[in-house]
């Protein structure tokens, strides 16, 4: 597993198990496991309540929410962001770069936050490379389990206005099988409505959600994917 390669252990790592198949639990309770790996295993209400749980149970200061599917990028990740922390005791989360598949090849993305851009939604800041300490979540709150898959984005758009950093190296690698992936056009929708939400109507919001269903349909033939390839040769992938 990504998170036992690390040169620098976890304080702590918490399985949220929600499975309805006993396969995790079993391979928890009968294989060997490290002292700092706990466990949850029992059905939730869904990916906001799961991440709540992992919440709730954390006991360190810093923390960070890792889809299933997903892995750390390399051994060096927990090092790196914690040396982040220790650095600055005033910031209070960072995100990092994302390996994820686009255009059929794999591309590194992902910038500095914006406040002013969050009508783009997700697009720069990507969920699996946010770490956030945990009294950011006692004053904000926890992940809005109305929300099926933009919960992340509405947690975003609550600490906008917390202290926070970009590390220009790639923190996490992204599963493209997951379901902001396959439903990704739902997603989106959901992710401007809150937006609206919190900041109402925006132009330019209307405009990128334009933009965004258009790329989502081109990359999706052959002419797109080309046209993709040269971008990312180009070093456009982040545009």
């Amino acid at each position: 597993m990504s998170v036992e390669m690390q040169t620098l252990k976890p304080y702590e790592h918490i399985i949220i198990d929600g499975s309805t198949k006993p396969d995790i639990k079993k391979w928890l309770e009968s294989d060997p496991q490290p002292e700092y790996r706990k466990w949850v295993c029992e059905r939730d209400k869904g990916i906001a309540d799961a991440f709540n749980k992992g919440v709730r149970n954390a006991t360190g200061d810093i923390i960070y929410l890792l889809n299933s599917g997903d892995t750390l990028y390399d051994e060096t990740i927990l090092q790196r962001v914690s040396d982040v922390f220790t650095n600055d005791g005033s910031i209070m989360w960072c995100n990092g770069k994302l390996n994820t598949l686009r255009g059929g090849i794999w591309v590194l993305v992902g910038k500095p936050f914006e406040k002013e851009k969050l009508y783009r939604g997700m697009r720069s800041v990507f969920h699996p490379t946010i770490y956030v300490r945990k009294e950011v979540y006692e004053r904000h709150g926890l992940f809005d389990v109305n929300i099926k898959m933009a919960m992340d984005y509405d947690f975003l758009c609550r600490i906008a206005n917390e202290k926070n950093v970009f590390i220009d190296y790639p923190l996490a690698t992204f599963d493209p099988t997951g379901v902001t992936s396959t439903k990704y056009l739902d997603a989106m929708d959901e992710s401007y409505a809150i937006y609206r939400k919190y900041y109402g109507n925006s132009i330019k919001q209307k405009l990128w959600s334009w933009r965004l269903t258009f790329l989502y349909y081109l990359l999706k033939n052959p002419l797109g994917k080309l046209l993709y390839n040269i971008k990312v040769k180009i070093g456009m992938q982040n545009w």
